[in-house]
C-alpha cells in the first residue's frame, strides 16, 4: 500500500507498557504510521489528544483513573476529533457495545496480529469502520436488540426518510460491513464521493459513527 502524503498521527492509551511497547513497535515499522503521544489513562489521553491533534486514538477499554469508555466523549468533543478505536479482549462485549453507542469508530481484539493492526489504524484514519471479526456477529446482535443508539433522533424510519436514494444505497452498504473503497467500486463512484455520502448520512441521521448508521441499516431492513 502507497504510503499518505501525511503520516497518520496515531496516539496510543493503554495502562500496561508492554501492550504500549508493543503496538508502538509494530506501528513504528508501518508506512505512514506515526505514534506522536502515549497514554496510561483515559484522562491524559485526552489531555495529550488536546495537544497533539492526532488522526486516530487506539484506547483501551479498562484503565486507572479514567477508563476508556469515560474518555470516548470528550475525545470526540475535540475539534478536530480523532477516530477511536478500543482495544479489548474477547468476551468484553458489553463494553464494546457501549463503546460503540458513544461513538467509537470500531475495535480491535488486542491479541490480533501486527498487519491487522496497522490495516485497522488505516482504515479508521480513512473513515472506515474497524470491527474485529471474532467478536463482530455477538457485538451487532446485541446492539440490534438492545434498543435504539444512544444520541439518534427520532425513529428510525423518520431517519432513513431523510436520506436521498443514493445516500440510501451507501447507507445499505453500510450495513454489509463495506469500506468506502469498495461501496464506492461498486456504484462506480470516487472515494470521496462516498466520503461525501456517509457524512451526509451521519449527520441526517444522527448517527455518531459508521457502526451506529451500520446498525439503522439493519434495523430498517436496508441491510439484511
Amino acid at each position: 500500500m502507497t504510503a499518505p502524503a501525511h503520516p497518520i498521527r496515531v496516539l496510543l492509551a493503554d495502562d500496561e507498557t508492554m501492550i504500549r511497547a508493543g503496538v508502538r513497535l509494530i506501528l513504528r515499522h508501518a508506512d505512514g504510521i506515526e505514534v506522536v503521544a502515549e497514554a496510561p489513562d483515559g484522562r491524559q489521553a485526552v489531555e495529550l489528544a488536546a495537544a497533539h491533534h492526532p488522526d486516530v486514538v487506539l484506547l483501551d477499554v479498562r484503565m486507572p483513573v479514567c477508563d476508556g469508555l469515560a474518555a470516548i466523549a470528550p475525545l470526540l468533543a475535540l475539534d478536530p476529533a480523532p477516530r477511536v478505536v478500543m482495544l479489548t479482549t474477547f468476551g468484553d462485549d458489553d463494553n464494546v457495545v457501549r463503546a460503540l453507542r458513544e461513538g467509537a469508530a470500531g475495535f480491535l481484539l488486542k491479541d490480533e496480529g501486527p498487519q491487522e493492526l496497522i490495516s485497522a489504524v488505516r482504515a479508521a484514519a480513512a473513515g472506515d469502520a474497524v470491527l474485529s471479526p471474532g467478536v463482530t456477529g455477538a457485538v451487532i446482535s446485541r446492539m440490534l436488540t438492545a434498543g435504539e443508539p444512544r444520541g439518534a433522533a427520532g425513529a428510525a424510519d423518520e431517519r432513513i426518510a431523510r436520506l436521498t436514494g443514493r445516500e440510501r444505497e451507501v447507507l445499505a452498504m453500510l450495513g454489509e460491513g463495506l469500506s468506502n473503497q469498495d461501496i464506492g467500486t461498486r456504484l462506480g463512484i470516487g472515494t470521496g464521493t462516498v466520503k461525501t455520502h456517509v457524512g451526509a448520512i451521519l449527520d441526517k441521521t444522527g448517527s455518531t459513527s459508521r457502526v451506529q448508521a451500520a446498525l439503522l441499516a439493519h434495523r430498517t431492513g436496508l441491510a439484511p
